[in-house]
């Protein structure tokens, strides 16, 4: 039986990062995933593929209605969904093709098959060959599945996952969106573009929750415009399926029954830790009401040489949050010393205009009782935004009234995606909004948009509005 320093159970972000930390410290490692290719539901059914898709109808879209705008006359596109897929797994494949790289090039011991504890220092490996390794230390990386509700019927044909909506071969006549968060208006952005009528139902009055109203409904004016209908505070009770129909019975906050009818329904309502077939009680674990691994502050379970990350354990299920605590496990387990601040790890949504945020928003701050200041600038009010067409959003950075740190920083509007790192990084060193203001930012460029912004909030400066 082959004992290791390190056996990371879970290939995606988040665990196979931790692998190559650990093989950078000198570590004995192995990595265990269930699937044939490496990197989890990140690299193929997620982040990656999911990408791939909203550039690539990005780009139709943009050929057929703006175009035009800059002198360029392309006739009439026609969006070849076959061709956007096949283009989706290539990339795919190269970046799942990279981990595997990676892996061998850090020495690290790949095992496919279920992992799964029979004590808690002995994993089986149940593949092809059925396989046992010790780990002096183990970390939990599986990650999450797509949730669903108890009276829906997922048939990964007509009512799907975002896993299917990533392989489908026609576009929609009317895909219906049940849930209206990162995941429903991103691939409910794509389908758009490509000439579907789309519809987004959400329970609550506003989608994409986790960011401030004001940037929601930024992003709600921007998908209306692409044409996607929205049903806010509205309650979905019943999904039926009658050969290539689809029937979505909802009912609105007054009472009022909904109907809806489309040839394709999505469900994506959130995502859950997944657990199954890890056999956590032979290793002395136990999930919460959430079906989540409980850890403690430095990700240990009550176990002290078993650990977890991403997706599997409480905060945001983010790939970069993963790959954060995978690096994190990996240096507390050679003795290091590192830190992770939770509250600065950056979320976005990749629709167009991307929105992207940092820190707590205004409405979460307020609420605490905070003493804010607030500065907000518009990228319609930028030479970069118009002459690229890009004039939709704004950049919002939140402080503290009386010391001018930045707490928050919330946006919308083109490259909101890249641009959050900035405000990232002056949070991390606790800058002011002045410190931001006082930097030189080229011109033209979307990154003005911070630096105006950050001047709204050091005493109403901005400059360009």
């Amino acid at each position: 039986m082959t004992e290791y320093d390190l056996v990371v159970i879970g290939s995606g972000p988040g665990g196979y990062v931790c692998a190559i930390r650990a093989a950078q410290l000198g570590m004995k490692t192995a990595l265990i995933e269930k699937y044939n290719a490496l990197g989890g539901t990140c690299l193929n059914v997620g982040c990656i593929p999911s990408k791939a898709l909203l550039d690539s109808s990005h780009h139709f879209h943009s050929a057929t209605h703006e175009f035009a705008d800059h002198g360029i006359d392309v006739g009439t596109p026609k969006a070849d969904l076959k061709k956007m897929i096949e283009r989706k797994a290539k990339v795919v494949s190269q970046t799942v093709d990279g981990i595997k790289y990676l892996m061998d090039k850090n020495k690290i011991d790949v095992y496919h098959g279920l992992g799964s504890f029979e004590d808690d220092h002995t994993v089986k490996i149940s593949g092809e060959k059925e396989e046992v390794i010790k780990g002096k230390n183990i970390v939990i990386a599986t990650g999450s599945k797509p949730s669903s509700l108890p009276f829906i019927k997922l048939d990964k044909e007509r009512i799907i996952t975002s896993t299917e909506a990533l392989e489908l071969q026609e576009i929609p006549k009317h895909m219906i969106v049940i849930g209206g968060g990162v995941i429903g208006v991103e691939l409910g952005s794509v389908y758009a573009r490509l000439g579907a009528k789309v519809s987004v139902v959400e329970f609550l009055d506003g989608i994409v929750p986790s960011f401030d109203k004001d940037i929601s409904k930024e992003l709600l004016k921007s998908m209306k415009k692409l044409g996607v209908k929205f049903h806010l505070s509205t309650k979905v009770t019943a999904v039926e399926r009658k050969g290539k129909n689809i029937t979505i019975i909802a009912e609105d906050k007054k009472g009022a029954e909904v109907k809806l009818e489309g040839d394709i329904c999505l469900v994506s309502i959130g995502r859950r830790a997944y657990t199954d077939g890890l056999n956590l009680a032979a290793a002395g674990l136990t999930t919460n009401d959430r079906g989540q691994v409980e850890v403690d502050d430095h990700n240990r379970t009550k176990k002290s040489h078993i650990y977890a990350i991403g997706d599997v354990v409480r905060g945001a299920m983010l790939a970069h949050k993963a790959e954060e605590e995978g690096v994190y496990v990996a240096e507390i387990i050679n003795g290091e010393k590192p830190h992770i601040d939770h509250n600065l790890i950056p979320n976005v949504v990749y629709t167009w205009p991307e929105v992207a945020s940092v820190g707590k928003g205004e409405e979460a701050l307020k609420a605490e009782g905070r003493d804010i200041r607030v500065g907000s600038f518009p990228m319609r009010a930028l030479g970069r935004s118009r002459a690229s067409g890009d004039i939709a959003g704004m950049v919002k950075i939140i402080v503290d009234a009386k010391t001018d740190e930045i707490l928050g920083a919330q946006m919308i509007g083109a490259r909101a995606a890249d641009l959050i790192a900035e405000a990232v990084v002056a949070m991390e060193f606790r800058a002011s909004a002045e410190d931001i203001a006082r930097m030189s930012h080229a011109h033209p460029t979307y990154s003005e948009a911070v630096k105006e912004a950050a001047l709204a909030a050091t005493a109403n400066r901005a400059l360009h509005i």
